[in-house]
């Protein structure tokens, strides 16, 4: 009852360290990415990777830092301890806050594999040498060379759409339209309504500025953001943490992933909660996974490398209320997404390798042309 109520709503508002449970083994055919079954489509060869599992069980024990939501952290570290024996620990962390910690680390790091958020501070933590390149076999199901880096340093499990998500309700008392476009976001009427990540603890945020660069060009780009500033209520820490505090009213207009809006209303029941695609385009992020360069334990980091490009692992965030499009061929899309009206085409031709070279600077630009404006509203707790 609670998703078809829900779906009637978004055809109305689309307008343009925790150890895991368990440590035996447990065979599972079609979750192991060395075999196969007809869900999963072929993964490795059979037999191809046993050398690497049987490393990665000598060292028996892994640490993931995620970056997507904690229930879908959660269940893809746990079912990979299921699988292999290889106990698992992991902590949730936001993208801007795992580059810090690996870069005060230094080459050697404290986790061995990152898994979830956007790439644009994984391409930072490349560019300064604190990834390891690794070919992977099971990366010849991903659907496009987009959802790679061609040198091995990350691998895309997701894809999510940049937009906006607005209370209704809210909307609906103080008699203002929602915003259709990003142009929208700077009008007077929403000062004090709109919330944002924090740029320096998001990838979400991160992605905010390079796509507005990107759209409006760079004395532009940062210029809007300035003027979004004087509308902006909260910056908080983690790239979702508007969307989850929309329903409740507490934040009428949020910026970030439309995935995380679909979570509020399908499985926490705000039905007024709306979503908006922004009608001059928008772009998106590209989940991914990688090895931290220096790892205690580079053969299991390597197998969770292969287990994340496998349906088996993917398709455990639909079952855990994070709906965005998956980006491996032989993998089942959530059908969800499709229903509230999101296209994972269309989105605007994003400059990956701009935002690798460029994403540190124009940050700091940011926050200097918004000097005294980068006050106590930016969370970092």
């Amino acid at each position: 009852m609670k998703k078809k109520i829900a779906l009637v709503l978004a055809g109305l508002m689309t307008i343009g360290l925790m150890g895991c449970g368990g440590g035996g083994a447990t065979e599972n055919t079609s979750a192991d990415p060395n075999k196969t079954d007809a869900n999963s489509g072929e993964q490795a060869q059979s037999g191809e990777l046993d050398e690497l599992i049987e490393a990665a069980k000598a060292e028996g024990e892994l640490v993931v830092y995620g970056s997507c939501e904690e229930e879908y952290l959660a269940a893809a570290c746990e079912h990979f301890e299921e699988l292999y024996g290889i106990k698992v620990q992991y902590q949730r962390l936001s993208t801007g806050e795992v580059q810090s910690k690996i870069e005060e680390e230094n080459g050697n790091p404290s986790g061995d594999v990152w898994f979830g958020g956007t790439t644009d501070p994984y391409n930072v933590a490349a560019s300064e040498g604190l990834l390891e390149a690794y070919e992977a076999k099971n990366a010849s199901h991903l659907i496009s060379d987009t959802y790679r880096d061609k040198d091995g340093y990350w691998y895309g499990i997701y894809k999510g759409i940049l937009g906006f998500m607005v209370n209704t309700d809210e909307l609906e008392r103080m008699g203002i339209d929602a915003p259709a476009d990003w142009a929208d976001l700077t009008d007077s009427k929403y000062q004090g309504l709109v919330w944002l990540s924090n740029y320096n603890t998001a990838g979400t945020a991160k992605l905010v500025v390079n796509t507005m660069i990107q759209k409006y060009g760079h004395d532009e780009g940062i210029q809007y953001l300035v003027d979004l500033d004087k509308n902006i209520e909260v910056y908080t820490k983690s790239g979702s943490g508007p969307s989850k505090n929309v329903g409740t009213g507490e934040c009428v207009v949020g910026i970030g992933f439309l995935h995380d809006g679909i979570t509020q209303i399908v499985d926490n029941g705000y039905t007024n909660v709306g979503l908006v695609i922004p009608s001059s385009g928008t772009s998106f992020e590209v989940g991914a996974t990688a090895i931290f360069k220096g790892c205690a334990h580079p053969n299991a980091a390597k197998l969770w490398i292969e287990y994340a490009l496998s349906p088996d692992c993917v398709e455990l965030a639909a079952q855990n209320g994070s709906y965005q499009f998956l980006v491996l061929d032989n993998a089942k899309q959530p059908e969800i997404a499709t229903e509230f009206g999101l296209d994972p085409e269309n989105v605007m031709e994003y400059d990956f390798e701009d935002a690798k070279n460029n994403t540190t600077t124009y940050v700091e630009e940011v926050m200097s042309a918004l000097g005294d404006a980068a006050d106590d509203r930016f969370q970092t707790e």
